[in-house]
């Protein structure tokens, strides 16, 4: 479902904003500063994780503000809402119908897919970039990843730790870590394979348009016995300060398939159009799969596409669910039917 109000406290640059989107497109234009991108962020913040910034939780509570932020929606008729207490900027507070719940579940509710600018060298930049898009697009396919993450995570931290003791690691500590890691390492890994797989096929049945189709494929660490592999290195990881294998070693490879050469080796251009391919071809598999399209978030895109790229995002994201845009002319919507439309200045959004 859409969100039908979106309400902010506190957060980044505004004091107090409350706006109701409509269903499908919902575009917002401004100077470039005036927090068009903070709105598209706060709603980034009602799936798991850190948000479209990746940024720390104290730093998106308001400069003047008493140190927390708040950020409130209603989901058909369901109330979520997000945010910080001053007393702990950096703990996540989730409520859902007012109660407490834990962050990882807002990935039950709904799905958030984003592009940002920071985004244009996605695939020709350090592979964790693409390893972390990879899995929010395994997130919206799965709820369930965030959890397994989360725990991979910690399990590793903690490992990595012990075995930096100068006095030798309990063996027996260590033990239960690994397999803690391979168990959550592996779910991981079999998440990731099967939405490869699913998007893949997706990529390969979507008609050429405007634009180029991508092949998709893992790469890095191809799997195992995970517990046995971080058992044998536990030297060499500790030379390291870091486990060697596993998961986290994967990466994305993308591939031009029209010109059978790796994404990174085209064109700024054609990487901007294989990544919204991309992204298109994702939101069709997870509308398919969860009966509901997801939200999409698509900061200042419109301006760094040609007008006839620009018609054919606007007429493939047509009817296809709650679409959220920026850009600082509001020129750059033409063509967008049936659009709720903001002018967003000085800490405010009115509708236009």
């Amino acid at each position: 479902m859409p969100l039908s109000r979106l309400a902010l406290t506190d957060f980044r640059n505004y004091r107090e904003l409350l706006i109701e989107p409509g269903p499908g497109f919902n575009c917002l234009h401004g100077e470039n500063g005036a927090g068009k991108t903070n709105i598209l962020e706060a709603v980034s913040l009602l799936a798991p994780g850190r948000g479209l910034r990746g940024a720390a939780l104290g730093e998106m509570a308001r400069g003047d503000g008493p140190g927390s932020f708040a950020i409130a929606t209603r989901l058909g008729g369901t109330d979520l809402g997000t945010g910080t207490l001053a007393a702990a900027p950096e703990r996540r507070q989730v409520r859902v119908n007012g109660g407490a719940a834990a962050v990882n579940s807002l990935g039950e509710w709904l799905s958030v897919l984003w592009l940002t600018p920071a985004m244009d060298r996605l695939f020709s930049g350090p592979g964790g970039d693409r390893r972390r898009f990879l899995d929010r697009l395994v997130l919206a396919l799965e709820p369930g990843h965030a959890h397994h993450a989360a725990r991979y995570e910690a399990a590793m931290r903690a490992r990595n730790k012990l075995l930096a003791e100068p006095d030798g690691a309990d063996p027996g500590w260590l033990l239960a870590l690994e397999a803690e890691s391979a168990e959550h390492g592996a779910a991981l890994a079999e998440a990731r394979a099967r939405t490869v797989q699913a998007l893949g096929q997706r990529l390969a049945a979507t008609p050429d348009d405007s634009f180029a189709r991508a092949e998709i494929a893992l790469a890095g660490w191809s799997g195992g016995d995970l517990a046995a592999m971080l058992r044998a290195n536990r030297g060499r990881d500790a030379a390291a300060g870091r486990a060697t294998e596993g998961p986290h070693r994967q990466d994305l490879a993308v591939t031009h398939r029209a010109k059978g050469q790796p994404a990174a080796r085209s064109s700024t251009g054609e990487q901007k159009a294989l990544l919204l391919g991309l992204v298109l071809a994702h939101a069709e598999l997870v509308t398919e799969r969860r009966g509901e399209p997801p939200i999409l978030l698509l900061d200042e895109v419109a301006a760094h596409l040609d007008p006839g790229r620009r018609a054919a995002l606007f007429g493939r994201l047509q009817g296809r669910g709650q679409v959220w845009m920026t850009a600082t002319e509001a020129a750059l919507f033409d063509g967008v039917e049936q659009a709720s439309r903001f002018r967003v200045e000085g800490g405010t959004a009115h509708p236009t």
